[in-house]
């Protein structure tokens, strides 16, 4: 359990409706990391059991590349955003600006919503 009291690596998806036909919403923690380049990227690493739900939609839901269209929140904060495919997994993309506002950094694992629709 971590601080937020999740469950560290549990999904709980849930869809709204029938199955993959309308909104989907999962909830997980995900550990915040660094990719290095030109400039520092934080990406927060979607764990197993959440990408495979993710893999299972991508053909519904992305728009080209393996990008997936979502929603994130992380405690009151929401943004929009496109999930990057990585190593048969995902990453969540954290700017700055959502970073700094949810109080995230380096190392940590937020608890995080998505809400994915297709595009």
């Amino acid at each position: 359990m971590n601080r937020n009291g999740h469950e560290r690596g549990r999904t709980r998806p849930s869809a709204c409706g029938a199955p993959y036909d309308r909104d989907v919403e999962l909830q997980f923690t995900g550990e915040v990391i660094e990719w290095r380049g030109p400039a520092p990227f934080f990406y927060a690493v979607v764990p197993p059991d959440a990408a495979e739900v993710i893999h299972d939609l991508a053909p519904m839901l992305t728009y080209g590349w393996g990008v997936i269209p979502a929603r994130v929140t992380i405690g009151s904060v929401t943004w929009t955003t496109s999930l990057f495919p990585k190593d048969g997994g995902y990453l969540v993309p954290l700017r700055a600006a959502e970073r700094r506002r949810a109080g995230v950094e380096l190392g940590d694992e937020p608890a995080i919503t998505l809400e994915l629709a297709g595009p």
